[in-house]
């Protein structure tokens, strides 16, 4: 059996994962393919394939196709349909994300209440004018979609001794470290309560346009709403209202509903908005992690176990 790495997964990505695996497993028939025209030359052949991205003319042309690897934890680019049509099993990359994307929440949290968005303010004036920090040990973070990326973040957040509330589809299975967990339908409950929201949610047909107009309206004035899920999560044009009406204390966004972030969003210009393009769950470490992530599954595939992280 021969498993494909496709030229869909980007820049060096495919070279350095096709490397990582080699190391743990060189019994294992792999192979790189890095143009186009020779994965589909391959399609006839192809069991198994670790990509980016899959579409379902590919689907459709690779009748021995049995599982796909996406390299992502987001899979709302993929046909889920479509490859349950097929009956390819789809799995994601679901926790290799956990450890950057929280440290970078963390990053935000601390951000805002060690007030460092009015340094950066004050430095480009050069005006020196003291202020006071607050302490996430007073602070309520309300954290919707506990997952893994969910769940590191709650662990991070505990040394700080802030209250950690919890939105998730089954509120039976969730980390300790949340004072307490909720279902979806509890929403506006940790909305009302939280100082900081941090959305960590995947984007499905329920979460798509979630934090709307009615969301923003009742978390407290002076909350902070942070998104390291997908744009679409967040109605953006009511974000902008809020803010513009002084009704948040301001936004950390990894993620928009149009990307790259045209030039022309007011999200550019606020002070109390910080902009990251994208790149919360970066690591030096993510192809490792990668690896490690498919050979495991890879072992249970060839068994007959069970995949892990599997979408479809």
């Amino acid at each position: 059996m021969t498993v494909f790495v496709s030229p869909f997964v980007a820049g060096e990505g495919g070279s350095a994962l096709t490397d990582e695996i080699r190391e743990r497993r060189s019994d294992l028939d792999l192979e790189h393919v890095e143009d186009e025209e020779t994965f589909e030359a391959h399609l006839d052949d192809a069991e198994v394939v670790i990509t980016q991205r899959l579409s379902v003319d590919v689907l459709e042309r690779a009748p021995n196709l049995e599982w796909v690897q996406a390299v992502s934890a987001g899979t709302d680019s993929y046909d889920h349909d479509a490859f349950a049509d097929h009956d390819v099993a789809l799995t994601n990359a679901s926790g290799i994300h956990a450890e950057p994307i929280g440290q970078q929440v963390l990053g935000y949290l601390l951000y805002f209440e060690r007030g460092f968005d009015r340094a950066v303010t004050q430095q480009r004036r050069r005006e020196w004018d003291r202020y006071g920090g607050g302490e996430l040990g007073d602070r309520t973070v309300g954290i919707v979609g506990v997952g893994a990326i969910g769940s590191q973040v709650a662990r991070y957040c505990r040394p700080f001794d802030a209250r950690v509330l919890g939105v998730k589809r089954d509120p039976s299975d969730a980390p300790d470290a949340l004072e307490a967990v909720y279902g979806p339908d509890d929403l506006p409950r940790v909305l009302a309560e939280s100082d900081y929201l941090v959305l960590a949610c995947p984007l499905t047909d329920q979460t798509r346009g979630l934090i709307d107009d009615v969301a923003l309206a009742t978390l407290p004035d002076d909350a902070v709403l942070v998104n390291v899920a997908r744009g679409e999560v967040v109605d953006q044009s009511a974000l902008v209202d809020a803010l513009e009406a002084d009704e948040l204390a301001g936004a950390a966004l990894d993620v928009f509903d149009e990307e790259p972030l045209p030039e022309s969003s007011p999200l550019w210009d606020r002070d109390d908005v910080l902009v990251t393009p994208h790149m919360a769950g970066s690591t030096p470490h993510y192809w490792e992690r990668c690896a490690d992530l498919f050979v495991a599954n890879y072992e249970r595939f060839v068994s007959g176990e069970p995949l892990e992280n599997r979408v479809v």
